[in-house]
């Protein structure tokens, strides 16, 4: 038997091991996973070195995350997988005839359970003089156009050093990120800074294949949406500041053109703010369209 016969027969032999009682979803799923997977160590003849270097830095991408940074989500990121995974559910809802806001990637600082707070306040929780304050307000409705009240709205940036807050533990709390809850007319509002292009972190896993693959590190400027409402499919979302530098060289490879955005000069009313805020210079109006959860079929991604 010639070696690629004998890899080919070995791979069909780890896919036949999967057992009978596995989910439909792994039967589909694991085959192609499996198959790929072997292939790309046959293709590249993947030696021993290698394949435990690959696993030291996966074992450091788990040591390093904790609820407040993903590792291995921005693993994933340098390498495009969570926004061609973005990419794909998006094109499943485009196909649909499903209207709605794109999405993009949800990122390593991703915090669960901010705390909510009012309408028209500010997510700014230090000074930041000279910062380019921001009224950034909307309004949540389903397809159908109509708005939604009660949708939760999470809202994060980085400051203007390009560091979140997750990055800055000397720091106040929730520094540049909150929630929000949507009025009986959908609408929501708060402060915002405009955001600044920065870095992602490259002092683990995710930089140490940027090295390997000679790229930069940075992102530009955006900022992160998360927004849910009950019977709903939860929208996971950023938009990007036309005026950056990097939006055709995102190292996440996030940005898409339906999500840039353009930052223009305020106008009254100006919301409470909050006790750190300067008078906003900018406001970014963004209303955000959420698709109903039975709009799309996704059965087959059950189980």
């Amino acid at each position: 038997m010639s070696a690629a016969n004998l890899f080919s027969a070995y791979t069909e032999s780890v896919i036949a091991a999967i057992g009978k009682d596995a989910s439909p979803r792994v039967k589909a799923a694991f085959p192609v996973l499996i198959r790929h997977l072997h292939q790309a160590v046959v293709e590249t003849e993947l030696t021993v070195e290698e394949w435990l270097a690959t696993c030291d830095l996966l074992i450091e991408a788990g040591k390093v995350s904790t609820e407040k940074r993903n590792e291995m989500v921005l693993v994933t990121d340098v390498l495009g997988v969570e926004s061609l995974v973005d990419m794909m559910e998006h094109a499943r809802y485009a196909k649909a005839g499903v209207n709605t806001t794109s999405s993009a990637i949800l990122g390593p600082f991703y915090r669960a359970g901010v705390p909510p707070q009012p309408n028209g306040t500010s997510i700014v929780r230090k000074k930041e003089p000279g910062a380019d304050f921001t009224h950034l307000f909307g309004t949540v409705t389903g397809s159908d156009g109509k708005p939604l009240k009660g949708a939760i709205v999470d809202v994060w940036h980085d400051a203007p050093d390009g560091l979140y807050d997750s990055q800055c533990p000397e720091g106040p709390e929730y520094h540049c990120r909150g929630r929000f809850e949507t009025d009986d007319e959908g609408n929501y509002s708060c402060v915002v800074l405009k955001p600044t292009p920065y870095p992602i972190p490259y002092d683990f896993s995710a930089g140490k294949l940027l090295t390997l693959m000679a790229r930069h590190p940075f992102r530009p400027a955006h900022i992160h949406f998360y927004v849910a409402s009950p019977g709903h499919k939860t929208l996971v979302t950023q938009v990007f500041d036309r005026q950056s530098k990097y939006l055709e060289d995102d190292s996440v490879f996030a940005v898409k053109e339906s999500l840039i955005v353009d930052f223009v000069p305020v106008k009254a009313p100006l919301p409470k703010g909050g006790e750190f805020d300067e008078t906003p210079t900018f406001e970014l109006r963004y209303d955000i369209m959420l698709a109903k959860v039975d709009q799309v079929d996704e059965s087959k991604f059950q189980g």
